[in-house]
């Protein structure tokens, strides 16, 4: 029986929709070239692996610990990849974009104070990744909110945590239209992050 490929899944948005935040032209690179090749390579990894066939993305990054090491750096490198591009995608609206609602929104108040001091601690988080990596808003294992950095295409799973929404900081993922200033992209990120998908995340944990 032929394996299921792993998908390619489409941008949820106009390549423009985003703009004039991130540009259709920086979209179109990240999504349709880069995002592809990751799926590309995991479909290659599962192909050759084919005691792998049927998992998601997610599936199988949770299985690392248990995959012999040759086969666990592609998981990791191209599952991750994967992974993190569909969230990253899913987690960004076209502007203006809602604040939390419900118990995210509650909690993050009762966490950081506001949620203005929330995207001030994220950024700052987000700055302090050295060269390739995500940041995201997470939740621990004792069900309480953490922003972490990961590195390359590592996920909060690794961390024991649950992701809610994260933001890319390879440079990639920015320099097209930033150049170097990743500050600004992290601004600008902020004004299109999907806080309605991400209080929808947090509601089913």
């Amino acid at each position: 029986m032929e394996c299921k490929e792993i998908a390619y899944e489409p941008l949820p948005y106009a390549y423009n929709a985003l703009e004039p935040y991130l540009s259709e032209e920086l979209l179109r690179e990240h999504h349709d070239v880069l995002y592809k090749k990751y799926v590309d390579n995991l479909n290659k990894v599962i192909k050759n692996n084919p005691e792998l066939c049927g998992l998601s993305s997610e599936q199988l990054i949770l299985m690392l610990p248990n995959l012999p090491a040759d086969i666990s750096k592609a998981i990791y490198n191209f599952a991750g990849g994967v992974y993190n591009h569909q969230q990253y995608f899913e987690m960004m609206t076209p502007p203006p974009n809602e604040r939390p609602t419900g118990e995210l929104m509650a909690v993050i108040n009762k966490h950081f104070g506001s949620f203005d001091n929330f995207q001030e601690a994220f950024k700052r988080k987000a700055m302090q990744v050295f060269g390739s990596g995500w940041t995201w808003l997470a939740v621990n294992q004792s069900g309480e909110l953490e922003i972490v950095n990961t590195t390359n295409q590592g996920t909060p799973f690794s961390l024991n945590m649950a992701p809610i929404i994260g933001i890319d900081i390879w440079e990639h993922a920015y320099c097209i239209q930033y150049k170097a200033n990743r500050s600004d992209y992290i601004g600008a990120w902020l004004k299109v992050a999907n806080w309605k998908k991400a209080s929808e995340m947090f509601a089913g944990y």
